[in-house]
């Protein structure tokens, strides 16, 4: 149980000139503050009475602050430790914060400075006594892979994950980078009966095309140069699991001849092989392109297109779902904090507001950085604004008005999808004749797609 705060602070120090100066330049803050000439000393008024900060110098006589600093993190862990010393040198700053002190200052103290340093400590002590769940990391089950999201949207991929379980469909994943489509995929895989099989993962552009089919089915001896041996691929490697390919928008149509082959005969020809191989694994495959436009202009086969969009999951960025950062902020800094074995900080509300605003282009992916940085940085129990590193707020003059935004991003989708109503309904989310109103008051109608009579071209023919 944390322990409640008495806005108490203890200045150590040899030198007299800084127990005289510390707590005048400290009255304004109504602090209870005390002094001692050495750590012996310091040692002995805090068995009286315990203090919240604990403010001390480096180097002096006797035990030294570093050393003063160990002691209280056995005995007082939720002392606050302040050192200071005159010998500003990294490796002394280094050893200070890497043994729990939650802030460092160079002698001569500017006591502005100071002031501003202890009324943050004290704030983040009060964070922390009112703070309601515990400060060390627990992990539930799956914390490191679950899916997070309030988002109407995200319900509804958590929902589809529930019902692809029980079955070995393909299955499409569209989003941008960072949004977390290997996240889905392997959610899926593991709701699946087939859970306690291999989860095989291939980024698709890592790899160039001609390594891609030996990767993906092994090879034999002597297939080619520098084949010294049999070697399996992943779909091998995936058994009865799931392969999941990643980015499958950037490969060759000659390998989607070959990988289409894969899925309708559910076998496939290693590398130099004379006689098939059975291909067992579900395919869940994923890419941030416009896979309609890539088979409208003859970079994906279509017929590849459809038999592994059986299923699609088009996850949305994290700008369109800022209600769920909150949600996502507060198990990334868990998982980061139980990852690297130390207590969980909280997100102070104004960082909180600060993450909210942002428009995240890396997506879920640029935030769990951002929180991973901000868990290092943080010497204390709080996570502060100043502690998070993000790409500089647009201006607001350059931002327009809601309806403007409407506007372009209807006619981003119509310009994408040539169009076609139809599809760019389902990707806006909304109904046709929704969409019909928005084309008429902004006066769209010549994007789209039409017949000689006129009307909006939707055949079968153009309907996955």
């Amino acid at each position: 149980m944390t322990p409640a705060i008495h806005n108490s602070i203890l200045i150590v120090d040899d030198d007299p000139r800084i127990r005289a100066s510390v707590p005048g330049a400290l009255k304004s803050e109504n602090l209870d503050v005390r002094t001692a000439e050495d750590a012996e000393r310091a040692l002995s008024l805090l068995g009286e009475r315990p203090a919240d900060v604990v403010l001390s110098d480096i180097r002096m006589p006797g035990m030294d602050g570093l050393e003063l600093l160990r002691l209280l993190r056995q005995r007082a862990p939720n002392v606050a430790v302040i050192l200071m010393t005159a010998y500003d040198d990294l490796p002394t700053v280094a050893s200070a914060m890497r043994e729990g002190a939650v802030d460092f200052l160079v002698k001569p103290l500017e006591l502005q400075h100071l002031r501003s340093v202890i009324r943050r400590v004290f704030e983040d002590l009060e964070a922390r006594a009112q703070r309601a769940e515990p400060s060390e990391p627990e992990e539930p089950e799956g914390l490191a892979e679950a899916l997070v999201g309030h988002d109407p949207r995200m319900i509804e991929i958590f929902k589809l994950v529930g019902q692809l379980s029980a079955s070995r469909t393909n299955v499409v994943i569209r989003g941008a980078s960072g949004t977390g489509k290997e996240l889905i995929a392997r959610a899926i895989h593991r709701a699946s009966p087939y859970a306690d099989r291999p989860f095989v993962a291939v980024n698709c552009t890592a790899l160039p095309s001609t390594l891609l089919e030996s990767e993906l089915f092994g090879h034999m001896k002597g297939s080619f140069t520098g084949a010294s041996s049999d070697r399996r691929g992943r779909f091998a490697l995936a058994e009865k699991g799931t392969i999941f390919l990643d980015e499958i928008g950037d490969t060759s149509v000659d390998f989607q001849a070959k990988l289409l082959r894969v899925l309708q005969e559910h076998e496939y020809y290693p590398v130099g092989a004379e006689r098939p191989e059975r291909m067992e694994a579900r395919v869940i495959a994923a890419t941030h392109r416009n896979l309609e436009q890539l088979v409208e202009r003859a970079e994906f086969r279509e017929d590849l297109y459809y038999r592994l969009r059986v299923v699609e999951i088009v996850v949305p960025p994290l700008r369109e779902r800022p209600g769920d950062i909150p949600t996502l902020a507060e198990h990334l800094v868990r998982k980061v904090s139980l990852a690297a074995d130390r207590p969980v900080p909280m997100l102070a509300p104004e960082a909180m507001d600060v993450l909210i605003s942002h428009t995240w282009p890396g997506n879920v992916r640029e935030l769990e950085n951002c929180l991973t940085r901000a868990v290092v940085l943080a010497t204390g129990d709080v996570i502060r604004p100043e502690h998070l590193e993000l790409a500089p707020r647009e201006d607001v003059g350059e931002l327009g008005t809601l309806e403007t935004a409407e506007r372009d991003h209807v006619t981003r989708v119509l310009t994408a999808t040539q169009g076609h109503k139809s599809r760019a309904a389902e990707i806006l989310g909304i109904s046709r004749p929704r969409l019909d109103r928005l084309i008429e008051k902004y006066r769209l109608g010549g994007l789209v797609r039409t017949r000689r009579t006129g009307e909006e071209t939707d055949t079968k023919r153009d309907e996955p």
